[in-house]
């Protein structure tokens, strides 16, 4: 009979051992360091959806847990207001079509109120608000200024239908998840004004809607 050199055993348990915990560390760094990189799932799932979270997690207020989609909805509110106020009294006076001034007053009227609500909310709720528009929205505005006639006329309805199909998909994520009352019931009329926006910007007959399917 052979006679088993037992070091020889043990030294290739011992490998084998190794080789298996290797693996599951290397399994474990696989795992953690999407998390590391990108700031956790969370981070890249709001992105995708449009939205920027501000890193601060939930909070707990009297009108329920505020999120950080429920802070970020607030702001983009009264971001929109800061810039889509001036659009509709431009297009009021600058609209070379009945149903683009008409869009125009829509845009005064819904705006108006949401800003009112959006400021209403940041106050109850301790969201800090900004107090003019970003320098994307700037640009869109300047845009517009310089278009004349019936340029003008499209570049608003088109400019302004972009913008609205882009805060209706966030109005409507917000208001599926929010557990906030103050959130809820800003995203509930949100919805109402900026689904009215949409259909009177539509209604000008200048949307284009195969650029709308290449939104930046």
């Amino acid at each position: 009979m052979r006679t088993v050199d037992i070091r020889y055993l043990a030294s290739g348990r011992a490998l084998g051992t190794l080789l298996v915990v290797a693996a599951l560390l290397v399994t474990l760094v696989a795992l953690l360091v999407p998390l590391q990189t990108f700031g956790g799932t969370r981070s890249v799932d709001a992105s995708r959806q449009g939205w920027e979270d501000d890193g601060m997690g939930t909070m707990s207020t009297p009108y329920g847990p505020l999120s950080a989609l429920d802070r970020d909805f607030v702001r983009r509110v009264r971001l929109a207001g800061l810039w889509e106020l001036p659009a509709g009294r431009q297009a009021q006076e600058r609209g070379t079509r009945a149903s683009v001034r008409k869009a125009g007053t829509h845009l005064v009227e819904g705006h108006t109120e949401l800003d009112r609500r959006a400021v209403e909310a940041g106050r109850a709720l301790g969201v800090d608000l900004a107090n003019q528009p970003t320098a994307q929205q700037r640009g869109w505005l300047s845009e517009m200024s310089r278009a004349k006639g019936d340029t003008y006329d499209r570049r608003f309805a088109n400019i302004l239908r972009r913008a609205h199909g882009k805060v209706f998909a966030l109005t409507g994520l917000v208001r599926d998840k929010t557990r906030n009352s103050v959130v809820r019931s800003l995203a509930t009329r949100a919805n109402a004004v900026v689904l009215d926006h949409i259909t009177v910007l539509e209604e000008t007959g200048l949307v284009d809607f195969d650029a709308l399917d290449d939104r930046k």
